[in-house]
């Protein structure tokens, strides 16, 4: 490296040394963070996933189909369309064979991108691929985009935090929200959270003041590939870009930007790939609308054609879960057990109070509520909570703004704050140790319907 210095002249230590110094950090965070998520994982490294559907899916690309050929190889989530009455197929059944097997046909559910993501590795190792080692590593991607985000808010005022806040905020995601037990799993649910987080991440650095409108627009369209709920964070853009001038769109003459242009190169590559994930939706099941998620082969059959995916029926359940979810204290051993529909939010990362108490309400905390709130709404009136999980793992949709919003309320992070990210880091601990591991620590009701310690 010295040689190749003096080669370039004195002007290259500048680029490098300013190199080392921007990126080493986020560097540091993404190899810590994947270290850590390897290492708490530990023998789910060494084997391919039980719930390995992206791996699945990219295969049957590589085959030239969009069905997966065949059954499936489990149980747990895969879509059944019938070809003839264009609806899902009888239920209860898992195998078919003879011409029911041409009529009948398979397919993986979930949006794509993280199959796009896998095909290299298929291409190569087929469906022995390990593709939770894959998402263990990806998962240190989050923290890692999420400190550059903070810094940038520190170094264009927006933040008046130091540096030492911002990896507090930072290591308090990383193990100390529902995202640690989330990374950890490395089946398809998990999986689709792990790709969508840093896309939300890098989403918010490129939207703030909309100063990366197309940027933007394409990160906010692969976490729509993964989470279609995170389409509705768009309005943080839209918000942004009626509200803000920023040194980096300001003309000479110190004018507001044009919003309609930033609003335009925004909506463009966002359309696009929605325009792609529909072409893919209509080239399965005739609908550009449909995942695939109504012919899902799951015993909540019933009530999805009753309530359909989405309805203020589901809206009492998911609340109580999301506000009320609390562990079960017991009086002989393991003294705790935790409900599979999950813990409380505020439960498992009490700091995100914080968002709450903001010292200051301008334009940019409104603009993120206006994004986290509808987000949310989405996410509690699904038919499913989560179900099976530690915390509340759809709030991973919009999670990354919460954090912002800690960052941004002005408060100071005394000994309440710090003693709050204690219990959240060890609490979580627990929950990414223990989870889908030792199960004594779980209810085992198979039936959706108990949130509570029974009586």
């Amino acid at each position: 490296m010295d040689k190749l210095r003096f080669a370039l002249g004195p002007g290259y230590a500048a680029p490098v040394a300013i190199w080392r110094r921007r990126w080493a950090l986020p560097l540091a965070i993404f190899v810590l963070c994947a270290g850590v998520y390897c290492a708490t994982s530990a023998d789910r490294l060494l084997r391919p996933s039980p719930n390995n559907h992206y791996v699945h899916l990219a295969h049957a690309w590589l085959e030239g189909r969009l069905d997966i050929g065949g059954d499936p190889p489990g149980t747990n989530d895969w879509a059944c369309f019938d070809t003839v009455t264009q609806g899902p197929c009888p239920p209860g059944r898992y195998a078919f064979s003879g011409p029911d097997a041409q009529r009948y046909r398979w397919y993986v559910s979930f949006p794509p991108l993280p199959a796009v993501l896998l095909l290299p590795l298929v291409a190569i190792f087929g469906l022995g691929t390990l593709d939770a080692l894959f998402w263990m590593l990806f998962a240190g991607l989050a923290p890692a985009v999420l400190v550059v985000l903070l810094r940038f808010l520190r170094e264009s005022e927006r933040s008046q935090r130091l540096q030492r806040d911002d990896l507090l905020v930072t290591a308090l995601f990383a193990i100390g929200s529902v995202y640690y037990f989330v990374a950890v799993q490395g089946t398809v649910w998990f999986a689709a959270h792990v790709v969508a987080t840093p896309l939300v991440c890098l989403y918010l650095l490129f939207a703030f003041g909309a100063r990366r409108p197309v940027g933007a627009g394409i990160a906010l369209g692969f976490a729509f590939l993964c989470r279609p709920a995170t389409l509705l964070l768009a309005g943080f853009f839209v918000l942004e870009a009626i509200t803000s001038t920023t040194k980096d769109s300001r003309p000479a003459g110190g004018s507001r930007s044009r919003p309609v242009r930033s609003l335009l190169m925004f909506a463009l590559p966002l359309g696009a790939i929605i325009a792609v994930a529909m072409w893919h939706n209509t080239a399965r099941f005739g609908d550009p609308f449909e995942f695939g998620h109504r012919f899902l082969q799951i015993r909540w059959r019933s009530r999805i054609e009753t309530w359909g995916l989405f309805s203020s029926h589901y809206l009492p359940r998911n609340l109580t879960v999301f506000f009320l979810s609390m562990p079960w204290l017991l009086q002989s051993s393991p003294l705790v057990r935790i409900s599979r529909h999950g813990l409380a939010l505020w439960f498992t990362t009490p700091n995100l109070l914080w968002s709450l108490w903001q010292r200051k309400t301008d334009a940019t905390v409104v603009a993120l509520w206006a994004a986290v709130l509808p987000t949310a709404l989405c996410t509690l009136l699904y038919q499913n909570t989560g179900w099976v999980q530690f915390g509340y793992r759809f709030s991973l949709d919009y999670l990354p703004l919460l954090f912002v919003l800690v960052a941004l309320s002005g408060r100071r992070f005394g000994l309440a704050f710090v003693s709050c990210a204690v219990f959240a880091v060890l609490l979580n601990t627990f929950g990414a140790v223990t989870f889908d591991r030792y199960q004594q620590f779980y209810d085992d009701d198979p039936t959706q319907q108990v949130i509570f310690q029974p009586d």
